[in-house]
């Protein structure tokens, strides 16, 4: 387990963002410009705060002996290194305090409704009036454009509208056949992903020009892109790709194999590493074989050579077989579960799960950021805040509101 440590100073360190985004595709953009050493500041609503803090079981068990508290196992996966911050912009003192804040911040991070931030005073035309050097990013799951910008959109929606779902799941006709969605929220993190260099790049194109700009992130975009070669096959060659279970629609064998005692897959990316894995399983003529021997013919001849390999890999177990492939330069793993996973040397060796002191426990288990850079290092400063703990902090340090005034603005409710 990866110990925690502060560093030199962050790559986007003095980088200011607004967030006002909540469940995961905004939150995830928002983390990742975090733990680059950007100060992000997390608007939340008073009293409930972000939809994912009440998703759960699991809850982080609490020094207390209490359950739950609010700090759900989901929360925690998208909201470090931010700081917490209560703010009701049903009050237009709410959302005067809230412009405040767009006013001296580098980026807006949001995920309302289109339109919706309007009513406030806080969309992107009101903001840039007073802050043209403001990054303003959307994330809805249309876009602000097109038919069915107005209609609410979620990462499953979005598997099954964009594709996903249609090439995911066992082939037709096998036991367990039909569409499945990704065992993550795919969609919503790839598009965080997309929003994170999106925002740089307006910051690098800021340098330039002076001026800020609007961003504008849509779920089924995202999707759509990354299809990838799936989405570049279907446009090249017209033909509609199907479900394919684990294996890969243009190598062969590239999928998951029984073995005497679970699975492993094996991906085999070029005909040496056939030839080496086929000397492995005992069967070195397969690479002189003319059914056998380019990819292109084993991709022709798919339904016969996996039914030949099945045969000879449920002979053996996984661990026999991994240890054999790695000797051969096979590239070959187990199926791993997340105990597993985390128990894995290499995992462990990467430092991809750390702890953090927290303010309800002693130390809450993450996952680690897999950014490595040599002279400004991912820092992890402040575990996911509990609703409105730095609140205070906030609008001391951006607003200079001195105790008195942030007093008065908790007794009518604003924060």
């Amino acid at each position: 387990m990866a110990a925690v440590a502060p560093g030199a100073p962050g790559a986007l360190a003095g980088l200011r963002v607004l967030d006002l985004s909540r469940v995961l595709a905004g939150p995830w953009c928002s983390q990742l410009l975090a733990d680059l050493g950007a100060d992000v500041v997390k608007v939340e609503r008073p009293g409930s705060g972000d939809d994912t803090r009440a998703w759960g079981p699991p809850w982080l068990a609490r020094d207390d002996g209490e359950d739950g508290g609010g700090e759900s196992a989901y929360f925690l996966s998208a909201n470090r290194n931010k700081r917490s911050l209560t703010a009701d912009l049903a009050q237009p003192d709410g959302q005067r305090l809230v412009r405040e804040l767009a006013l001296r911040a580098d980026v807006l991070i949001e995920n309302f409704k289109v339109g919706d931030l309007a009513r406030y005073g806080l969309d992107y035309d009101s903001l840039k009036a007073l802050n043209p050097r403001l990054v303003y990013c959307s994330i809805t799951g249309f876009g602000q454009t097109g038919p069915y910008a107005q209609r609410p959109g979620y990462d499953f929606l979005m598997q099954g509208m964009g594709g996903l779902m249609s090439i995911t799941g066992r082939p037709a006709g096998e036991p367990g056949a039909g569409p499945l969605k990704v065992g993550v929220a795919l969609t919503d993190v790839m598009t965080g992903l997309y929003a994170s260099v999106a925002v740089l790049a307006a910051i690098e194109r800021r340098h330039s020009s002076g001026t800020g700009q609007y961003i504008d992130l849509a779920l089924l975009d995202v999707q759509v892109a990354a299809l990838a070669n799936q989405a570049s096959s279907y446009l090249v060659g017209g033909q509609v790709p199907q479900r394919m279970g684990n294996a890969h629609p243009s190598i062969v064998p590239y999928q998951d194999f029984p073995t005497a005692d679970g699975h492993m897959i094996v991906t085999v990316g070029n005909d040496s590493q056939f030839a080496a894995f086929a000397a492995v399983l005992g069967r070195p003529g397969w690479a002189q074989d003319e059914r056998f021997a380019t990819n292109p013919q084993r991709v022709r001849h798919r339904v016969e050579l996996i039914a030949l390999i099945r045969d000879i890999t449920a002979t053996r177990s996984t661990d026999d077989w991994v240890a054999a492939m790695e000797v051969a330069k096979v590239p070959c793993g187990p199926i791993n579960t997340l105990d597993r996973v985390f128990a894995n040397p290499q995992v462990r060796a990467r430092g991809m799960q750390i702890e953090m002191p927290h303010a309800q426990a002693a130390a809450v288990p993450l996952v680690g950021n897999p950014i490595r850079l040599s002279e400004s290092p991912v820092d992890y400063r402040r575990a996911p805040p509990t609703l409105g703990q730095h609140t205070d902090d906030v609008l001391a340090d951006w607003l200079a509101l001195d105790a008195p005034a942030i007093d008065e603005l908790r007794r009518r409710g604003i924060v």
